[in-house]
């Protein structure tokens, strides 16, 4: 495998499990030395031992998305353990399933507090870091097929995930000058622990999607990784402010 991330080193959110985990054992298996956060109640030893296994380094970082100040420790310790940071993969993010009129202020809070505000607060302080170290780098921000297309139970999500496009695109407009480029990746049906209590739930749901997908099956974690890897290296030079939709051609078959 190619390696472009000798001598960088980069963070991602949500690295416990799913696509943040296969993302953190890509980069690594590249040369970066990667910050794997967990929630203050995960768990990192797999996605270590993973990393590990392919010969890469990392180190666990602690930090729940929805406390900034945490947020903003965690990216500092990356720094002063890697000596700098060229790249955050902002992946961290929650998906209850919930029906639009049984959501809770609670519910709520907690859905854009992970999912959005927590994506502001880490890209926000990483740009900052990235700035003050005058040599430019990469953020990708893990969104959603539903910042597009709405689902019965994920009202909120839905809106969260949104505000993640928008705001890639938003940030990306400002820190450009330094160097730094901000993409996002708009992951369709993916086999993840998230995802999977909705396929679970009945047949006619996996049937649904396998059906409309124009590749018939569901994504895994580390094709996601590849897109991440991808936005990330010199190889997308050029691009910034951009969203790429991963949904195997979902959207384009929703009517069938």
């Amino acid at each position: 495998m190619e390696k472009r991330f000798i001598g960088k080193v980069a963070l991602v959110t949500g690295a416990t499990n799913g696509i943040g985990q296969a993302t953190a054992v890509r980069l690594a298996s590249e040369g970066a030395l990667v910050g794997v956060n967990q929630k203050p109640t995960g768990d990192p030893s797999e996605t270590l031992k993973k990393i590990k296994d392919v010969g890469g380094d990392a180190f666990p970082v602690v930090a729940d998305m929805r406390d900034p100040g945490q947020v903003v420790d965690m990216v500092h310790e990356v720094a002063r353990r890697g000596g700098r940071l060229d790249y955050l993969v902002s992946n961290a993010a929650i998906n209850p399933f919930l029906e639009w009129d049984k959501t809770t202020v609670e519910d709520f809070n907690n859905i854009s507090e992970t999912n959005l505000r927590g994506t502001w607060a880490v890209t926000t302080e990483a740009a900052k870091q990235m700035v003050e170290e005058k040599h430019g780098g990469a953020i990708v921000c893990v969104s959603s097929i539903s910042a597009h297309v709405g689902a019965p139970t994920q009202s909120a999500y839905c809106a969260t995930k949104a505000g993640v496009s928008m705001w890639v695109k938003a940030l990306g407009s400002q820190i450009g000058a330094h160097g730094i480029r901000i993409n996002a990746i708009e992951p369709g049906w993916i086999k993840t622990n998230m995802s999977a209590p909705m396929f679970e739930a009945a047949p006619e749901v996996w049937n649904y999607y396998i059906d409309r997908i124009a590749l018939h099956r569901p994504g895994e974690p580390e094709e996601m990784a590849s897109a991440i890897a991808f936005l990330l290296s010199d190889d997308a030079s050029y691009i910034t402010c951009a969203t790429l939709l991963g949904d195997a051609g979902f959207i384009v078959n929703a009517e069938l």
